[in-house]
């Protein structure tokens, strides 16, 4: 992607007029060296990494916009990524309900979008969806998740006509392969960290029942294609991950699934 080459040469250049290793520019804006080199590199990230890069390095505010657009460019040419969120917006988006798909937010030096958002207008209650199809990066993936749980619901809030939201459930939604469990399984720790609570409200949702009280964080893999033996279960949480089997082997096998079944 040329726009992404652009903001990791003017990354690039930032940091060697200052005399920084990647290593000490990564310490100072909390990422790994490997992001910080892909970044460099031209591969896309999130939108709170080239903020945290921009803000570092003393780039101008516009430096911060490229990056929201690099990162929406990067999302629109997953098509995996994309027909997941199709996936959920038909199972959530029965009126009333509204879901919104990719929504942007900035809140000071944070600015990002959230791949789906749903509101439940009786109960005044919001969904927060993040899709991950792979974690190349679970420390970067970390930074711009717990930014949108702290920030996210009160940027939207005004959006929807509320003061505040009754409650509030943020979902990590993998994909349900075999690279995402290996990593899951993996890091274990950070994960329960990261999302610590059961996907209890997140069941509510997907049952039409939204959650009337509470905020609540939670992970679970997904598997985008009903049908089959499939059907048996969507999801499982982070607690049945150590002991599920993988839906897929891979990213290209579920696009290969997904392709044949007319969603990609």
């Amino acid at each position: 992607m040329r726009l992404c080459s652009e903001l990791g040469r003017e990354i690039r250049d930032a940091r060697v007029r200052r005399g920084w290793t990647l290593a000490t520019l990564a310490e100072r804006v909390g990422l790994s060296v490997s992001m910080v080199h892909g970044v460099e590199s031209g591969k896309p990230t999130m939108p709170e990494g080239y903020v945290r890069l921009a803000l570092a390095l003393n780039l101008q505010p516009r430096f911060t916009l490229l990056g929201d657009q690099a990162a929406t460019a990067a999302r629109a040419v997953d098509p995996v990524h994309s027909a997941m969120g199709e996936i959920e917006a038909e199972q959530l988006g029965i009126p009333p309900v509204l879901v919104r798909i990719d929504e942007p937010y900035q809140h000071y030096q944070f600015a990002g979008r959230a791949d789906l958002v749903a509101f439940a207008p009786a109960t005044s209650a919001l969904l927060h969806i993040e899709n991950r199809t792979r974690f190349p990066d679970v420390q970067g993936f970390a930074g711009s998740f717990n930014a949108k749980c702290r920030y996210l619901a009160d940027e939207l809030a005004p959006r929807f006509g509320v003061r505040s939201f009754t409650s509030v459930t943020h979902v990590v939604v993998a994909l349900w392969s075999a690279e995402v469990l290996h990593v899951l399984r993996l890091r274990g720790a950070s994960f329960r960290a990261i999302a610590p609570d059961d996907p209890g409200s997140f069941a509510g949702w997907w049952q039409g029942q939204p959650p009337t009280a509470g905020t609540r964080t939670s992970i679970v893999v997904f598997d985008p294609l009903p049908g089959g033996r499939r059907s048996r279960r969507r999801w499982i949480g982070l607690e049945d991950v150590v002991r599920g089997e993988p839906r897929y082997r891979d990213y290209a096998d579920a696009l290969g699934a997904l392709r044949r079944a007319g969603r990609a």
